[in-house]
């Protein structure tokens, strides 16, 4: 998944994330204005507030402003909270005003959000809202929408991912090199100890068509 680095420099760790972090969970905000990911990290690296966030993301991009090695102000729960100190803040754009840009954004967050849980091993258990940290109503469109709702959608995209796993498991490199050995029997490319001659420019063709066959089964098209 295409993640746009805009991390803040070293020299303001001190402000925006002075400790080392080993991440447990993810926190889910809620911008509560209409800037996009790109401007909401550029505007974060750029005052002097204790107020950051590791990821924001909009309708199109998924931007990175904080390493998730090191922790961010960002749930509400002070300089020793478990929501600062452990949580991967995550923004999602354009919730002032919601709408089309929203429901795409928190689209977009709900499969990076998924991609982070599959990435970590981590299940759904491990995706925590704002609120359960300071109580503040955030992220506060998303929970007007339905906080189980975005749960679901997050679950909806892990299952995916764990779904590609399955069919990898179950299509080995090996099993898939075994079929197209016997293929290349069948065909005359070979005997099954040696190519026999050349290679002809059909050959070749009818090689890649078989290839993006048992791609397309890989796939599950």
């Amino acid at each position: 998944m295409k993640v746009i680095q805009n991390l803040v420099p070293a020299s303001k760790y001190n402000i925006k994330c002075p400790y080392p972090m080993t991440p447990e969970f993810i926190v889910v905000h809620n911008t509560a204005n209409d800037a996009s990911a790109a401007n909401e990290v550029a505007y974060m690296i750029r005052n002097d507030n204790k107020v950051s966030f590791h990821y924001a993301i909009d309708d199109k991009e998924i931007v990175q402003g904080i390493p998730e090695v090191r922790n961010a102000w960002h749930a509400g729960d002070g300089a020793n909270g478990q929501g600062n100190r452990k949580g991967i803040g995550i923004e999602i754009c354009y919730s002032k005003s919601g709408g089309k840009r929203f429901e795409e954004a928190e689209k977009l967050a709900a499969k990076f959000t998924a991609y982070k849980l599959y990435e970590k091993g981590w299940g759904i258990d491990k995706v925590k809202k704002h609120q359960d940290f300071s109580g503040k109503y955030c992220p506060h469109r998303t929970l007007d929408m339905g906080w189980q709702r975005f749960l679901d959608m997050v679950q909806s995209e892990l299952n995916a991912l764990k779904g590609v796993d399955k069919v990898a498991e179950q299509n080995t490199p090996s099993s898939w090199a075994k079929e197209a050995w016997e293929w290349a029997i069948k065909e005359g490319i070979t005997d099954g100890t040696n190519p026999k001659g050349a290679v002809t420019r059909e050959q070749v063709v009818t090689m890649l068509y078989r290839f993006f066959q048992l791609l397309m089964k890989v796939l599950g098209k």
